[in-house]
């Protein structure tokens, strides 16, 4: 049963606000409350724009019966933050300003809006050939350990770095963002739905049954278009 007691999400935000930053320039509520992706654990992440900030944190608080997480800029500090996510292709400030439902703005918002909303929709830079080929030959490693291991345990493991690698080949050869823990699935289900679902349905079988032919059959499908696996002729750092 619920807590019939518990504040909303969006007013245990604001009193939240209220409470320790009433002097802010701006506040948004971001996350999967503002996705309507709440689960029972979920916490609430404000986004919180004060000049009177010397630089940028974080923080993880419990109030008001939410677990806050707490993200606080000046005005220009957010903009180091863009350039890391845009770099490592993961947007979590840009997505989180992006979708953030407004709480607070002194005029300050459309236009760290309009900034996030240009990042994500530009996406990430383009990978080099070099980088593709590196990325190929580390895949093609990790899918032949998984081909020739029988050691169940190493198997499952050999299995978790190539779910990393090759969602990240797919999307980033796509220009696609990436992600980490539970946004590798919405990642892949932004990019392609249907690829998304076959490509759960492969790791899934093999984790339940040990049954290895669908993962391999996905890696190899996904390398094919870039010449397959990778191992002879294969260089990295030579002068």
């Amino acid at each position: 049963m619920g807590d019939f007691n518990k504040l909303s999400p969006i007013e245990a935000a604001h009193q939240f606000i209220r409470k320790h930053f009433p002097n802010c320039q701006g506040a948004l509520l971001a996350g999967s409350v503002v996705r309507s992706e709440a689960t029972a654990t979920s916490d609430l992440d404000i986004v919180i724009f004060d000049h009177n900030v010397s630089s940028s944190y974080r923080e993880s608080l419990t109030e008001f019966d939410w677990s806050i997480e707490v993200f606080v800029h000046n005005l220009t500090s957010y903009k180091h933050f863009f350039k890391n996510d845009y770099e490592r292709a993961r947007p979590s400030m840009p997505r989180m300003i992006s979708e953030g439902m407004v709480l607070k703005d002194d005029g300050i918002i459309d236009s760290v809006k309009k900034e996030a909303k240009e990042i994500i929709e530009k996406g990430p830079a383009e990978w080099s050939v070099e980088t593709i080929n590196a990325k190929r030959y580390f895949i093609s490693d990790a899918l032949d350990d998984f081909i020739g291991s029988a050691n169940r345990a190493e198997d499952i493991f050999i299995a978790n770095t190539l779910a990393e690698l090759v969602s990240e080949f797919v999307l980033r050869t796509n220009r696609k963002w990436i992600g980490a823990s539970k946004w590798v699935v919405r990642s892949l289900k932004q990019y392609d739905e249907e690829f998304a679902k076959q490509f759960v349905e492969a790791f899934d079988i093999f984790y339940r049954t040990g049954d290895k032919n669908h993962v391999i059959q996905l890696v190899e499908n996904i390398l094919q278009p870039f010449g397959g696996k990778l191992f002879h002729g294969f260089s990295l750092g030579k002068k």
